[in-house]
């Protein structure tokens, strides 16, 4: 069974989207939330769950470059096959992406390739996609290379933008694709059902 570590910087709605959908129909072994900062929401729900936390935050380091050299040792120590972006906020250099090609993955709460790449995170991304009259908008899954919010596209949901929406109501009902999307394709990279050529990515039943 295939070991995967979620990164998360917020409250952890998605890694718990996750959590719910692997104790429903275990398909992976959650090895570590890996945390950004102490206090975040996510770090209540990995031990509620009994799943091993580490916080790496940026301020413990002198630089990046020794943070993610530290954290590519845990990863690897602990034999983790996949990295889940749920909400990470910190910076990720080339160097580690590299390490881990083609094994990390990420949620984004656009469809890409609007409203994406960086500076686009949380509310901004819903506020860009209202000031500019959007009609549709949704989630994204995708691989991470080392451009930001730039790597293969695994799956996509849409979600209509509503005339009364806010940046938060719209944020909400994203969310809610997302809570799906994002287990679903863990499921299908933990299955081996998930194969990419390039930038074309295939999801096989």
């Amino acid at each position: 069974m295939k070991r995967i570590a979620v990164f998360a910087s917020g409250g952890g709605t998605d890694f718990q989207s996750i959590i719910d959908a692997n104790e429903s129909e275990r398909f992976c072994e959650i090895a570590y939330l890996i945390a950004s900062k102490e206090g975040i929401g996510a770090i209540d729900r990995a031990q509620k769950h009994g799943i091993s936390t580490a916080v790496f935050s940026k301020n413990a380091y002198p630089d990046l470059d020794t943070l993610y050299t530290e954290l590519t040792y845990l990863l690897n120590v602990n034999r983790v096959d996949y990295i889940i972006l749920a909400g990470w906020l910190k910076i990720i250099p080339e160097s580690f992406i590299k390490k881990f090609a083609d094994r990390i993955i990420n949620i984004h709460p656009s469809l890409i390739p609007a409203f994406c790449g960086a500076g686009y995170y949380g509310l901004k991304v819903h506020k860009a996609a209202l000031e500019y009259g959007a009609k549709v908008s949704g989630c994204t899954v995708h691989f991470v290379n080392e451009i930001p919010d730039g790597g293969a596209i695994i799956a996509q949901t849409a979600v209509a933008v509503k005339e009364d929406d806010t940046p938060e109501s719209l944020q909400n009902r994203i969310l809610e694709e997302e809570h799906k999307l994002l287990p679903y394709c863990v499921k299908k990279l933990c299955e081996g059902k998930i194969k990419k050529d390039g930038r074309k990515v295939t999801v096989l039943p």
